[in-house]
């Protein structure tokens, strides 16, 4: 009788731990699910934020190249002004990538995917 007792006790201690793994492993995937979620709409509403500001750079060059032409008389010059500052700022950004946009890049990442829920833990 004892030993019918213990089988059944070790049958449903290993039913509750199989079904406890299932649940663990069932909320890691919501939650890893929920945070590429939210990191995929932060990336694309930054690529949203930057097709929209890469077009207002685009149109301000060119107004920047003309005015720059009409001062200086000659529209290569003037395109030219414009075309060696995107140049200086090119080389500007990447002797400084790595502080001014990995780290920042990195750390989004980390803090999206390390956020502490609000629920508790079960």
């Amino acid at each position: 009788m004892m030993k019918q007792e213990e089988e059944s006790f070790f049958a449903e201690t290993r039913n509750q731990l199989e079904d406890y793994i299932q649940d663990r492993l069932l909320l890691i995937k919501l939650q890893t699910a929920e945070k590429t979620a939210r990191l995929a709409g932060i990336l694309s509403a930054l690529l949203v934020i930057a097709l929209l500001s890469f077009f207002v750079l685009l149109f301000i060059s060119i107004m920047g190249g003309y005015f720059f032409a009409s001062l200086t008389g000659s529209l290569y010059l003037g395109f030219g002004i414009i075309a060696a500052f995107y140049l200086v700022l090119l080389l500007v950004i990447i002797q400084n990538r790595k502080k001014l946009i990995e780290s920042k890049v990195s750390n989004t990442i980390i803090k999206t995917f390390f956020e502490k829920e609000e629920e508790t833990e079960l």
